[in-house]
């Protein structure tokens, strides 16, 4: 009997399939990192089947690689060594909100706009909010963060407890409810980004915060990047509890204007949210329209209403998809890098020539609050030239910010595509997390080929 067979008396008939569409849609991800199909997807629907599929595949030496919605952006999901694809999606049920202790425990099929549904009954909701409606394990997996990161904190801040399938079968849990704690290793932090390369997350217990009383959005333009990064630097200085702090360039304002019939300056701009009470959040827009304007911003524009405000965010988080279809046919490349704040308009002007000299068409835009920044540009991927001018843009970008003490990636994760930068980025820590994956996947099936050059 082969182990599909075994899976399918492990599984019911329907939770297991060899079906070829079905491998191809588990054989990809969003990014431009090239396909492979598993043997098999499986559709586990509780923590004992994960547990059951996962010591066979240890017995078989047969991978394994946790799938969510495929939204990565680095080939996390893409099973290199075949095995099997491990689909979560019907495991996606909100399991308990604890209102009183601001925390929710979830399954990892669940996505981030079904849970703020579910906790906008009682006037929650969840904090990170990467663009993508991923769900929330592919999300621990890869320490997603995004817009709102610079107030509320990266994915690793909100996660409270986590219930993880090894690689042997054994279920453990790697914090609990308390707040804070002082007891053993942050096994939390070490399961959090790591890409399920040690393990398979099966529940979640995380940090959610109440709906702020009021919000507010603004825009600001400013005639250089260099004056919108100080501005940033000002509003951070001040204290003043920014939400969101968003820099998009000037050819990517181009994009929306061209695609969404916006009419706003074709310049560098900031795009901005407050939280907070009726009282506190007026005092606030106020302080930071002075240091805006003394930054030499030329226009700054708020929005109060929900449908303003929701259809500005629209435009920052549709930004991907907005140079998607300016290049049909084409492929979505992103690189993602962090580097310190004070850096970054060095980094950005930096990335802004290597684009022109390459003449490359790319804009960029970034979390700017932390420092985090992403080239967008479109790869025909049947074009061996562009895809070296491509992958030559994203290594002069990831070495630049390395540099000047950066990371190699912010919140996409390593995955496939930033392997080649972990010993450089760690150095001789980079030798010790090869032997934690070797403590914990002594087989090396958890997804294989990820995170590590073999």
């Amino acid at each position: 009997m082969n182990y599909i067979e075994q899976l399918q008396q492990i599984l019911s008939q329907e939770q297991v399939t060899t079906n070829e569409v079905l491998r191809t849609q588990h054989g990809k991800d969003e990014s431009y990192h090239e396909p492979h199909l598993p043997d098999v997807v499986v559709y586990p629907k509780t923590a004992q089947e994960v547990s059951e599929i996962v010591a066979l595949a240890n017995e078989q030496r047969i991978p394994v690689v946790p799938f969510g919605l495929g939204t990565s952006l680095e080939g996390h999901v893409i099973p290199y060594e075949g095995g099997i694809s491990l689909d979560l999606s019907l495991m996606n049920a909100v399991l308990e909100v604890r209102p009183e202790d601001f925390l929710v425990k979830v399954q990892p099929g669940v996505t981030r706009s079904q849970l703020n549904k579910e906790l906008k009954k009682y006037g929650l909701f969840f904090s990170v909010d990467p663009g993508a409606d991923a769900t929330l394990g592919g999300m621990a997996a890869t320490n997603a963060s995004g817009t709102t990161s610079v107030r509320y904190g990266i994915m690793r801040d909100q996660v409270r407890d986590l219930e993880v399938v090894l690689a042997n079968g054994d279920v453990i849990h790697t914090g609990g409810l308390a707040a804070k704690s002082s007891s053993g290793y942050h096994l939390n932090g070490l399961m959090v980004g790591s890409e399920g390369t040690l393990g398979v997350i099966t529940e979640l217990t995380l940090r959610v915060f109440g709906i702020p009383e009021r919000i507010v959005a603004g825009r600001a333009t400013f005639e250089t990047i260099q004056q919108a990064v100080d501005a940033v630097v000002s509003l951070k200085q001040a204290g003043i509890p920014m939400a969101r702090m968003e820099l998009v360039d000037k050819q990517s304002i181009e994009k929306v204007n061209f695609a969404s019939g916006t009419n706003f300056p074709e310049t560098p701009t900031l795009f901005l949210e407050f939280h907070g009470n009726e009282a506190g959040l007026q005092s606030d827009v106020v302080f930071a329209t002075e240091l805006l304007n003394d930054n030499g911003c030329i226009e700054l524009a708020f929005e109060q209403d929900e449908r303003a405000r929701n259809h500005l965010w629209e435009l920052r988080h549709n930004m991907a998809y907005t140079y998607i279809h300016s290049a049909p046919g084409k492929k979505l490349m992103s690189t993602d890098v962090v580097v310190p704040i004070n850096s970054l308009p060095d980094a950005i002007q930096n990335s802004r020539e290597k684009i022109e000299s390459m003449q490359i068409d790319a804009g960029i835009v970034g979390h700017v609050g932390d420092g985090n920044y992403h080239i967008l540009l479109m790869v025909d991927m049947d074009s061996k030239e562009e895809i070296a001018r491509a992958k030559e843009l994203n290594e002069h970008v990831v070495e630049y910010a390395l540099s000047l003490g950066g990371t190699c990636t912010g919140e996409h994760g390593v995955g496939y595509g930033k392997k080649k930068y972990q010993q450089q980025e760690h150095g001789l820590a980079y030798l010790w997390m090869k032997e934690i994956k070797r403590v914990f996947d002594p087989n090396n099936i958890m997804n294989p080929g990820k995170i590590f050059l073999d």
